[in-house]
């Protein structure tokens, strides 16, 4: 009995300490995008004009690894913020690995998808993450048939799954909704290559 004590207070113990690794991760991250936003401010907003996305220009491949750390304005991040931090720490709660794919192919996979399919202009923010990282939530209980992940899966969607409209086309013309599609994708695809092994 002591042992299964004590390996029970070991897990409530590594789960604090990954919770809270989580939050400073995640935390220092939207601070970052904080940081970036008023320089970018001050700098009337010329890091737009020169780390955002430009679909299908040659030198336009590099931004895939800068936009998502740009806005439009303060309202934009601020609209990104609490869902990313929210997200990102429930991902993060599944190790640090889970986290990077996770977080790195809904980034590919957002900028990827601006880049093919995007319309004229220039293309900036976190959404295509914030898309990814719900998606990851979304479907991971059902892939790895985990009944507490799948209950996470619906309190989510109740609460945030009317986001998911930004993936149309249709919802408004000054939303990405290719963003939003490509960094969705790359959170269903960090699903499956993060699957657990039937047993």
């Amino acid at each position: 009995m002591g042992g299964l004590g004590s390996s029970r207070s070991e897990v409530a113990a590594g789960t604090a300490e990954r919770a809270k690794t989580g939050l400073l991760v995640v935390g220092s991250f939207v601070a970052l995008l904080f940081v970036v936003e008023l320089i970018n401010f001050l700098t009337l907003r010329s890091l737009n004009t020169i780390f955002g996305l430009r679909p299908r220009s040659a030198d336009g491949v590099l931004d895939i690894l800068t936009f998502p750390l740009l806005h439009a304005n303060i309202g934009h991040l601020t609209s990104n913020a609490l869902p990313l931090i929210i997200f990102g720490f429930l991902v993060f709660l599944s190790g640090v690995r889970v986290f990077v794919i996770t977080l790195s192919l809904s980034w590919l996979g957002s900028g990827a998808a601006v880049w093919f399919f995007g319309g004229g202009g220039i293309t900036v923010g976190a959404s295509g993450l914030v898309f990814g990282l719900f998606a990851f939530l979304l479907v991971r209980g059902f892939l790895n048939r985990n009944w507490w992940q799948i209950l996470l899966s619906a309190i989510l969607f109740m609460a945030y799954g009317s986001i998911l409209l930004g993936v149309l086309p249709i919802v408004a013309g000054f939303i990405s909704w290719q963003a939003h599609l490509g960094g969705a994708l790359g959170g269903v695809l960090a699903a499956l290559l993060l699957k657990r092994p039937a047993r």
